[in-house]
């Protein structure tokens, strides 16, 4: 049977992509090295040392994450070009549901292996550790307060898409409307790799609802992203250099709120990072978690100076105004969401705004993060 010649250019183009991927990522080399683990940890004495036994479990692991996806998309190819075989074998006409079935699979196998291109991206040391978020208002008021809490819903929903479990760490109310900060952890895989394209500061033009006299706003909005770091990680953290101050509870939360002072804040003096918890009910408990995000921040702080890179991270967010924002999103007198570091954009704001941000993350994560820039790339709406 006669098959058209945009499936095979779409099978042909996903055997092209995912065979460079294959080599790129060394896969049978990984195997070898996977293999060579599950000896050792097959060996008599293996869990002599607990900490040795847990890092080669953790490299295991982490090669497997790595290549069990790629093994399970070249069954799915082998699977497609078999059909596609048994579709060109047979007589005309004889096999309609299959052809169709061959153009879904093709297409499905084109996004599929997107997604592969833009997981190996995320190689850094910490890209798979789960992603700890605060949403900032700048200065502004309102205005600016109203903008950090719709940067907070669309990271949220954006989470929710992607399967991801969202924990609120600290939520201060605005005065009148919205959030002044909000820290919340992100929990799955490649969380981190993934949020921290969008750390940087975000700009809001619109037509203000809290004007009466209808004119337009500029807001601005501060995001900063850390990776949450392993428990093995040494990042000391004196007592001596701890600020801990303890408040009530803000928000929704009912009498318990109202009559403890459970939340926990920490302030690490020699380098000024502020962290602040409030979700459980025990202080003890608030103060572990914040503890545990202070951590994150110092050691992405240790490893930005380190490098001698700090534009890459904390510099490149900058004042949270005029002249550092890393997107634009404009309301009026046009539509528009642009991406300032790499040109993407579109103009469906709302499914910007409810979560569909996949398109910046994933042109910043092609565009080798803050060290390339792209060319104008439009979404199609």
């Amino acid at each position: 049977m006669y098959i058209p010649p945009e499936i095979r250019a779409n099978l042909e183009e996903v055997e092209r992509r995912s065979g460079h991927l294959w080599k790129f990522l060394d896969v049978p080399g990984k195997q070898a090295q996977i293999a060579a683990f599950e000896e050792q940890m097959a060996g008599a004495t293996f869990w002599d040392s607990q900490k040795t036994a847990q890092k080669v479990i953790a490299d295991c692991n982490g090669l497997k994450n790595v290549v069990a996806p790629q093994l399970a998309f070249r069954r799915q190819l082998d699977d497609a070009k078999t059909l596609a075989e048994l579709i060109g074998e047979s007589g005309d006409g004889t096999a309609d549901a299959e052809l169709e079935e061959l153009r879904k699979l093709a297409a499905d196998l084109l996004l599929a292996v997107a997604d592969l291109e833009i997981s190996s991206f995320l190689s850094g040391p910490h890209d798979r550790s789960n992603a700890i978020v605060t949403v900032k208002a700048g200065a502004g008021g309102t205005e600016s307060n109203d903008w950090a809490d719709m940067l907070f819903r669309m990271y949220t929903r954006w989470a929710e898409r992607r399967g991801f479990k969202v924990e609120v760490e600290d939520l201060a109310e605005g005065e009148g409307a919205g959030i002044s900060l909000a820290t919340f952890r992100i929990e799955g895989p490649n969380a981190y790799g993934y949020a921290k394209a969008e750390r940087g500061v975000h700009r809001l033009v619109r037509i203000s609802p809290f004007d009466a006299n209808a004119r337009r706003h500029t807001s601005f909005a501060s995001v900063d992203v850390v990776a949450e770091i392993d428990d093995d990680i040494d990042v000391e953290v004196a007592e001596s250099d701890l600020r801990v101050d303890v408040y009530r509870s803000s928000g929704k939360g009912g009498q318990h709120v109202n009559k403890t002072e459970s939340a926990v804040r920490l302030t690490h003096i020699p380098t000024g990072i502020v962290v602040a918890c409030q979700r459980e009910r025990s202080q003890v408990k608030n103060r572990a978690l914040a503890m545990k995000i202070l951590r994150a921040r110092i050691y992405e702080k240790m490893i930005d100076d380190k490098r001698a890179e700090m534009e890459r991270f904390y510099g490149e967010k900058g004042d949270i105004g005029w002249g550092n924002q890393i997107r634009s999103y404009v309301f009026q007198p046009y539509q528009m969401v642009k991406d300032l570091r790499t040109g993407v954009e579109t103009g469906n704001i709302q499914a910007v705004m409810d979560g569909d941000i996949d398109a910046f993350i994933n042109g910043w994560l092609r565009a080798g993060g803050p060290r390339t820039r792209n060319k104008d790339i439009k979404i199609e709406d």
